[in-house]
């Protein structure tokens, strides 16, 4: 999604009558594009965006800080931030981008700062909701499991061959 478009259908869900921290179906598409999320039903991609905030973070503000607990998951809407683990170096994340969703599943601490590079937007999804929706619906926690057992297979086909 380029910029000019997550603007646009970033001021529109700002502007829409309802509360302006929630967000909804407009948000289908940015999700399908998570990893995480790829492969889920349309129905379950809504039941999550129903869970989904709006969060603004300002030029040079942390977003999140190694070894605090793992709150919540993001979708970067605009803007670009750094992921500064303690060794080795910083990774640059820009729009489409997610970091957390091991947060989503465990809430353990966090294994590096995200600093934001200028002013950044991001799709926010708590780990205390999106437990009690697995809950609710195991056959999205089925879906999420499959998908991360085909990503574990490609690291270790990766590091084997």
């Amino acid at each position: 999604m380029s910029q000019a478009t997550a603007g646009a259908v970033v001021r529109g869900a700002l502007t829409a009558p309802h509360d302006p921290n929630r967000v909804g179906h407009d948000w289908l598409a940015t999700l399908a594009e998570v990893p995480l999320f790829e492969g889920l039903s349309k129905r379950h991609l809504r039941r999550i965006a129903k869970l989904a905030r709006i969060r603004r973070f300002a030029p040079g503000s942390t977003m999140v800080r190694a070894g605090d607990p793992g709150t919540s998951f993001f979708v970067l809407l605009d803007g670009v931030a750094r992921v500064v683990p303690p060794t080795g170096r910083a990774l640059r994340l820009g729009i489409g981008d997610s970091f957390g969703e091991m947060a989503l599943l465990d809430g353990a601490p966090r294994s590096a700062d995200v600093v934001a590079d200028g002013e950044v937007l991001t799709l926010t999804i708590g780990h205390a909701s999106f437990c009690k929706l697995l809950r609710k619906e195991p056959a999205l926690a089925v879906a999420l499991l499959r998908t991360l057992a085909a990503r574990l297979r490609a690291v270790e086909r990766s590091v084997s061959g």
